[in-house]
C-alpha cells in the first residue's frame, strides 16, 4: 500500500505532528508513505515534499483578501502538488488541512475525483463544510449554503467581497464527484456536525481521535522547572494555548480567574502568551510559545489542574496532553473536550459562566490527585499508536 498525506504543515502544530507520526508509523510497518505540505521549514527527509514557496503563500494571502476567494488561487503551488501526486501515484490520498494559502482546494479535489483516487479527508475543524470558517459557532448557514457571513470581513479580513455562498457551492460540487471518499472526524461532536452537511450525505464516516506521543507526555519530575519559575509550595493552574490573545481561546477568562485568586496561594502559568489588552495580575506567569514537547510535558506535570477556556474545540490536544501527564482538566464546555476527557478527572461548566468556573477550580485545587491514578485511567486512550491502528484499519478497508 502506498499512502500520501497532504497537510498545511509538517512536524509543527497539532496536525503537523499527527501527519509526521502517521508517516513514520507507516514506514515502520513497511508501507510506502509520502507527505506533501505547504507551509513552514523545508525538511530533507525521505518522501517528504514541500510544494509551496513562501513567496506564493504571501501572494495568495493577499489574493484571498482582495478577491474573497480564500481557497482558490495558489496556481503555481497547486501545479507542483498535482505533479508530485502523479509521480507518486498513491493508492490512498489522506487530506488533513487545506487552508494556509498553499493549495487551490477545488483544483486538488477535482483532480483526485477525476482520477479516481481513494481519498480520506480528516475533519480537524469545520472548514471542510463551511464557506470559509474554521469554526461556525452558533451560525447554521453552512447547512444550507452560507452567504452573508458574520466572520468573513472581521476574522478573515476580506477587503471587498463575501463569496462564502460561492465557496460553499464549489466545495459541494467538488466533493460530489468522488466515487471513493471517506470522512474521518477527530471527535464525536465534530462528526455529528459534519453529518448534517448536505456535502457529505451517503458518505462513510469514522471517528479517530488525535494521538500524542505518550513517551513524552507522562508524569515527570519538575524540580528544575520549579526553580526556573521561582515557585515553591503554591498550587499551580496551567493554561496552554496557541494564541492567548485569540477570542476563540478565551484568555480573558483566565485573567478573571487569576484576579479572583490573587489572595490565595496560587500561581497561574500561561504557555502561549502573545499579549493581552489589559493588566496582568501578579499571580500570573507568562511564557511564550515553546517548541519543545518535553518542556511542555514538564509544565503539565508541574500543574495541579489545566484550565480550558475556549469557546469551541473540535478535539483539544491540551486536554489529551494534560491527562496523559496525570493532570486533571477543568474548563468550559466547548464541544469536544467534555466528550474526549476522562470523566473521573475532569469537570466542565457552561461556557462563559465565570462564577461556576471559579467554583470548580477551587474545588479541584483542594483535591489531592495522584498523577499515576489519572494515567492508569487514561490507559493509552490518546496514544499515537492507537490513532495509527485506527487509520490503518480505514486504509485497509478502502483498498
Amino acid at each position: 500500500m502506498k499512502t500520501l498525506q497532504i497537510n498545511t504543515v509538517y512536524k509543527f502544530g497539532s496536525t503537523g505532528k499527527i501527519v509526521s507520526e502517521i508517516h513514520h508509523q507507516l514506514q515502520k510497518a513497511n508501507q510506502e508513505s509520502f507527505v506533501i505540505y505547504g507551509r513552514g521549514k523545508t525538511y530533507s527527509e525521505k518522501n517528504v515534499y514541500k510544494t509551496s514557496p513562501d513567496w506564493e503563500g504571501k501572494l495568495q494571502a493577499l489574493y484571498a483578501r482582495v478577491t474573497g476567494d480564500f481557497y482558490g488561487g495558489a496556481f503555481y503551488s497547486t501545479y507542483k502538488l498535482i505533479k508530485r501526486i502523479k509521480s507518486i501515484s498513491p493508492n490512498i490520498v489522506h487530506i488533513h488541512l487545506m487552508n494556509g494559502n498553499y493549495v487551490n482546494n477545488y483544483k486538488l479535489l477535482a483532480f483526485l475525483a477525476q482520477n479516481n483516487y481513494k481519498t480520506v479527508v480528516t475533519l480537524h475543524a469545520e472548514i471542510n463544510y463551511t464557506g470559509v470558517c474554521e469554526h461556525a459557532f452558533d451560525c447554521e448557514k453552512w447547512k444550507t449554503g452560507c452567504g452573508n457571513c458574520p466572520q468573513v470581513f472581521k476574522k478573515y479580513q476580506s477587503l471587498f467581497f463575501d463569496k462564502t455562498a460561492t465557496e460553499w457551492k464549489r466545495k459541494e460540487k467538488a466533493y460530489a464527484k468522488f466515487k471513493s471518499l471517506t470522512l474521518v472526524s477527530v471527535s464525536e461532536w465534530l462528526q455529528n456536525r459534519a453529518k448534517q452537511s448536505p456535502m457529505f450525505s451517503n458518505r462513510d464516516f469514522y471517528i479517530v481521535g488525535n494521538g500524542i506521543d505518550t513517551k513524552i507526555y507522562h508524569p515527570i519530575i519538575t524540580n528544575s522547572l520549579k526553580e526556573k519559575l521561582g515557585v515553591n509550595n503554591e498550587k499551580i493552574i496551567l493554561h496552554v494555548t496557541p494564541s492567548f490573545n485569540s477570542i476563540v481561546k478565551g484568555g480573558k477568562h483566565v485573567i478573571e480567574i487569576a484576579k479572583r485568586l490573587q489572595n490565595d496561594n496560587v500561581k497561574i502559568i500561561i504557555v502561549g502568551f502573545d499579549g493581552f489588552d489589559g493588566e496582568i495580575p501578579s499571580n500570573v506567569i507568562t511564557i511564550n510559545h515553546t517548541n519543545s514537547q518535553q518542556e511542555l510535558a514538564q509544565y503539565y506535570s508541574l500543574a495541579n489542574i489545566t484550565l480550558l477556556t475556549s469557546k469551541l474545540e473540535t478535539f483539544s490536544m491540551v486536554c489529551a496532553e494534560s491527562l496523559s501527564c496525570g493532570t486533571p482538566v477543568i474548563g468550559f464546555k466547548a464541544g469536544a473536550p467534555e466528550q474526549i476527557a476522562i470523566p473521573e478527572f475532569s469537570e466542565f461548566v457552561e461556557n462563559g459562566n465565570i462564577d461556576a468556573l471559579e467554583k470548580v477550580v477551587r474545588k479541584w485545587l483542594d483535591l489531592e490527585i495522584d498523577p499515576q491514578n489519572v494515567v492508569e485511567k487514561v490507559n493509552g486512550k490518546y496514544s499515537t499508536e492507537k490513532m495509527f491502528r485506527e487509520y490503518m484499519s480505514i486504509y485497509e478497508k478502502m483498498e
